[in-house]
């Protein structure tokens, strides 16, 4: 099957840009008009020296007096100071307001698109790589930068000087201003072509590049993998194809830039050409003066200057484009879980679940048809059953991570779909399977479910995990950085900082996803007895593969395929013939006293 082409969309993405820049319209106004000033200097330059040139020639000639000649280069130097006092402070000036419009700019998109992405759903997050998402909103913001830059110093000067310059040297001589606009348009309209025709490629070298750091982040998340089974050199090659791929692409992006720069010098040879030799003529005929013709090539020259700019601005646009492509991608994502319109913030009082025929599908796998549960306040009650059997599936769905096909789920007869998600899970508390970490001290990793927590609150919640007893070994106790994703604690105790943010949190309904499966015998033993009392006055939902951990449950549903197959005390459960004593006859050997 043959790849489909990477295109950009330039309206979509100009649209999004434009929308960012209407904010600040009264500044880039202020810039453009700052811009225009600027580059009617450059022609006042000009002018001047033509003015020097022909009353130079005039005095060679003895048809202007030496007294006169001085008082004309006194005239031109003062008025020449005076343009470069005023171009320095317009220069001091439009710096002052690029720097608020990038800075503006820059902010405004990441905060857009940062705000966007983190309130995606989890099916976005489970399906796209963390270093792709990071590089995409990087290269954003440096887009933004890039493409200001190219408006504001390469597109804004070649059009005010052409229009400017043009017009000026039409009063002297209307063929020169001829071919220098003709050679103008065509060299801006090759430049056109080429960058148009390379966009496709600069896609591609941004779709190698996230690749590469997508991978790249992947491998150093898994360092630990990589040097326990010794595949240093496997990953080493795995990575030489990654940059490889990002070379070629970019390679074959930047060689399109060979044919760009052979044919714009062929462009400038034949309109300098040109423009020699139709102003000599008129020079040689007497239609022209010398200083006439030296402002005509002066002026070009500058225009070639900024068209050689412009052509760079021109290269900085495409890459931003490109750059945009990915990232406003992104933005064109929508939530599927969303608020219903007046939905109010939850309040959960009893803590009472129910789930209503439920039905859901995860893609075209169907994991519940028709499910039905009711969880009473103040109960804990366990899920067991082997893995893919839906318990971590069904904590997903009560914290509303994904739609259901069918049913309702209802909190204190609340339905959760009539709810704000975030009042939703702000209102319950957890500790998941795996614990992931900020890269930030223990202290600010619990406080994290409770921000206004007081201090003794925070201390109080380590101590009730356990933690304390491990962290006072440590040279900067409760302040210790625990690395990325908690790389720097073991497996125990970044699940007893879970704990604690757990405890912190205080909500009624608290869910233990594998909450000790991390944590030695003994210390399981003890951190069981403090969730004991944890677990009191609240609903408590467990889930548990060692089903020494859940026999004081008020109920254990056992499930299989989706399915509740037994409910019933652990006493219950274990005089039946069933699933639940399958369970326990295969665990009481290594989990029981």
């Amino acid at each position: 099957m043959k790849k489909e082409k990477q295109s950009i969309d330039f309206k979509y993405n100009l649209k999004v840009y434009f929308e960012l820049i209407y904010k600040y319209r009264w500044i880039v106004f202020l810039i453009l008009f700052l811009s225009i000033l600027m580059e009617s200097r450059v022609v006042i330059d000009r002018f001047l020296f033509k003015v020097i040139i022909d009353k130079g020639t005039s005095y060679d000639t003895g048809s202007l007096t030496s007294t006169a000649f001085k008082n004309s280069l006194i005239i031109i130097g003062l008025l020449y100071i005076l343009i470069i006092i005023m171009n320095s402070v317009f220069r001091w000036i439009h710096i002052h307001f690029i720097n608020r419009l990038e800075g503006g700019l820059i902010f405004d998109l990441k905060r857009k698109y940062f705000n966007h992405i983190v309130s995606l759903d989890h099916g976005f997050h489970v399906s796209h790589k963390t270093g792709s998402m990071i590089s995409r909103l990087t290269r954003g913001a440096g887009a933004t930068e890039r493409l200001t830059d190219v408006i504001v110093f390469n597109v804004a000067p070649l059009i005010f000087e052409t229009i400017i310059g043009v017009g000026s040297i039409f009063y002297f001589d209307k063929i020169s201003s001829l071919i220098i606009l003709i050679t103008t348009l065509l060299f801006i309209a090759y430049s056109f072509f080429i960058q148009r025709m390379s966009a496709g490629a600069n896609l591609e070298a941004n779709t190698a590049e996230d690749i590469e750091k997508g991978n790249t982040a992947d491998i150093f998340t898994n360092i630990d993998s990589i040097q326990y089974f010794g595949k240093e050199e496997l990953i080493k090659k795995k990575y030489e194809k990654l940059i490889e791929n990002t070379q070629n692409k970019i390679v074959n992006n930047w060689n399109y830039f060979r044919w760009l720069d052979s044919v714009q010098s062929l462009i400038l040879g034949f309109g300098i050409f040109f423009l020699v030799y139709f102003s000599i003529t008129k020079f040689l005929s007497g239609e022209l003066s010398l200083g006439t013709i030296a402002f005509i090539y002066t002026i070009f020259l500058s225009m070639i200057g900024n068209m050689y700019g412009f052509v760079h601005g021109l290269r900085g646009f495409y890459r931003s484009m490109a750059d945009y492509q990915d990232l406003f991608e992104y933005g064109k994502i929508k939530k599927e879980i969303k608020d219903e319109p007046n939905s109010k913030r939850l309040i959960i009082k009893y803590g009472e679940v129910e789930f209503n025929n439920v039905t859901f599908n995860y893609g075209k796998r169907k994991i519940f048809d028709n499910f039905n549960l009711k969880i009473p306040r103040n109960k804990k009650i366990a899920l067991v059953g082997h893995s893919g059997s839906g318990k971590t599936t069904l904590i997903k769905l009560l914290y509303r991570m994904y739609n259901l096909n069918k049913g309702e789920i209802l909190i204190d007869n609340q339905d959760i779909r009539k709810v704000k998600q975030e009042s939703l899970r702000n209102e319950m508390s957890i500790v998941p399977q795996e614990c992931v970490l900020f890269d930030d001290t223990i202290y600010n990793n619990v406080a994290f479910s409770n921000p206004k927590a007081t201090r003794e609150e925070v201390i109080e919640a380590i101590r009730f995990a356990q933690l304390d007893k491990i962290i006072k070994i440590f040279p900067n106790k409760e302040n210790t950085i625990v690395g990325e994703r908690g790389v720097k604690l073991s497996g125990g105790e970044k699940q007893r900082v879970s704990i604690a943010r757990a405890i912190l949190a205080d909500k009624k309904i608290l869910v233990l996803d594998e909450a000790t499966s991390s944590l030695d015998s003994q210390t399981e033993h003890e951190i069981q007895t403090d969730l004991e009392k944890l677990m009191k006055g609240r609903t408590s939902i467990i889930i548990a593969h060692r089903l020494s951990t859940i026999m004081k449950a008020d109920q254990i549903i056992v499930m299989k395929n989706g399915k509740i197959v037994q409910k019933g005390t652990h006493a219950q459960l274990i005089g039946q013939s069933g699933e639940y004593r399958h369970l326990w006859n295969l665990q009481k050997g290594g989990y029981i006293k």
